[in-house]
This record gives structure tokens, sequence and C-alpha cells, in this order.
């Protein structure tokens, strides 16, 4: 198998497959089926958590992507070498259980619901919030850099170090180093909370908007670039992503940011989505 069918992208949470592959992990079992409903964690950018659930009634005590060098060994998460989809390689979702199940079982999966739906809404929270970002520090640039889908200069993407999904709110972190200031941008005299202002007000015109999201989805493979989409008033907004969303802007009501400016490191909270 070149790659497990997955389900989450199109909002599923449920589903029946035969476990194709047992892996160990550690003194756990990592199983592998054909086609699953469970969001992994993504070892390149693991800013969504995996999803939490059962597989043949036990328990999913994590979640990780795994792949199968062309030697045929597989690797998991951190220990992966390569990005995923590279040529060569296999991908599978990797359900990690603390007792086995046989291959060739045919198990019923099924994912905490509520807590895919709390990510989902961090998730979706976390793209509105770049691109508020990008809109409110736009005047910032001495430089012309690469837009974001809506034409405003890409802070979010030329700055951000690392972003993390929480239920309901996510945290990304951006340096504003050396390295930015050659791109063009300047920090200097930046207030955070002047442009947390900026950000939320933005947000809650977003929310008010109800816009529609969904996940443009190429192929049901793990491996498949797929693509986040939000039509907000200012335009059809577009990110690559490969985790779960809501399906309107209108579900995050509350959404909030909050900015921490340290040491040349600019951090966000978003918080209160849904």
């Amino acid at each position: 198998m070149n790659s497990t069918l997955v389900t989450f992208p199109g909002g599923r949470t449920r589903g029946r497959s035969t476990i194709v592959e047992a892996v160990p992990v550690g003194e756990r079992h990592g199983l592998v089926v054909s086609e699953t409903p469970f969001h992994p964690l993504d070892h390149t950018w693991p800013d969504q958590p995996a999803d939490r659930g059962t597989i043949g009634g036990l328990p999913v005590a994590d979640c990780v992507t795994g792949a199968r060098s062309p030697e045929g060994e597989i690797l998991l998460g951190a220990d992966i070498p390569v990005r995923r989809g590279d040529e060569g390689w296999g991908w599978l979702v990797v359900h990690v259980t603390d007792s086995p199940l046989p291959v060739g079982a045919e198990v019923d999966l099924e994912v905490d619901a509520g807590y895919r739906a709390a990510l989902s809404a961090g998730h979706t929270a976390c793209h509105l919030a770049a691109l508020a970002l990008n809109a409110a520090l736009a005047g910032r640039w001495r430089k012309e850099t690469r837009p974001d889908s809506l034409g405003r200069p890409d802070f979010d993407q030329a700055a951000i170090t690392s972003s993390r999904i929480t239920p309901h709110g996510s945290v990304d972190v951006y340096r504003l180093g050396k390295s930015l200031r050659k791109k063009g941008f300047t920090a200097d005299g930046l207030d955070p909370d002047k442009v947390a202002l900026e950000v939320n007000d933005r947000l809650a015109a977003w929310v008010a908007a109800d816009a529609p999201v969904r996940v443009e989805v190429p192929g049901p493979e793990l491996t498949a670039r797929r693509t986040w989409h939000c039509s907000l008033p200012e335009g059809e907004a577009a990110i690559p992503c490969g985790g779960t969303h809501v399906s309107r802007t209108g579900e995050l009501a509350g959404v909030r940011v909050t900015l921490t400016l340290d040491d040349a490191t600019l951090t966000m909270h978003t918080e209160g989505a849904g």
C-alpha cells in the first residue's frame, strides 16, 4: 500500500476498514488500516494534534504518520528523514494501541467527535488570525514580498517558526530577527496591543460574515496536497493545509487574539474559537 486513504478532510469521524499491517511502537502496537477517519500528527509540520478515539473497540493512545522506505523499513514520526509524499516512500496512518489486533481483521474506527470539532475550530481560527495579522502588519514592509491569497504581504509565512493548534485556539510564534529585516520588514515601534486590536476587529467582521469554509481535496490519499479555502468579504482566501476545519466562520463566535513581543519574538495566542 503506497498511502493510507483518509476521510477526515471531508469531516468524517467514523469508518470501517481492514487492518493491513501491524508495526511495533516501543511496547505498544501500531495498527495500519486501508482507510481511516483519523487525522495523524504530521511529522514535518506538527501543528494539529492527533485525533482521539477507538479502533476495534481499543482506545487509540496516539495516531502518527508512518513512512515505508524504498528498502521496506517503516519509520514513525520524527524518525522519518523525508517530507511527506516524497517519491519512493509509502505513507501510512499508524493507530497506536496498548493491545494488539490481528492483521486481516475488519474493525470499526471511531474518532472523538467533540475533540475533533474543538481542534477544527482552533485550526480555522488559526488561519483567519494569520491572514488578519498579515493585514495589520502590511504597512511595515519596505520591500516587495510574497503576498498571501488576499494580496497582502505574507508575514505569517515569512516569519513563522512554530504553530500549535489547541482545542478552540492556537499558539503561533514568529521571529522578527535579522533575516526578516533583510526581507524588508521593520518591527521598530511595534505595539502588540494595538496590532491585536486591529486583528480582532477584522476577525469579528469575518466571523459575522459567516463565510463558507471548505477543504479542497484532490484525492483520498494521506499524501494528497489539500488546500483550505474561505470565501471572505475581501476575496477567496486559500492556504495549503492538511488539517481539519469548521464549515463556516460563524461557528467561531468569540474568537480573539492576544500578542506578546519578547526578544524579537512575536507570539500570537488565539482563543475562544467556537
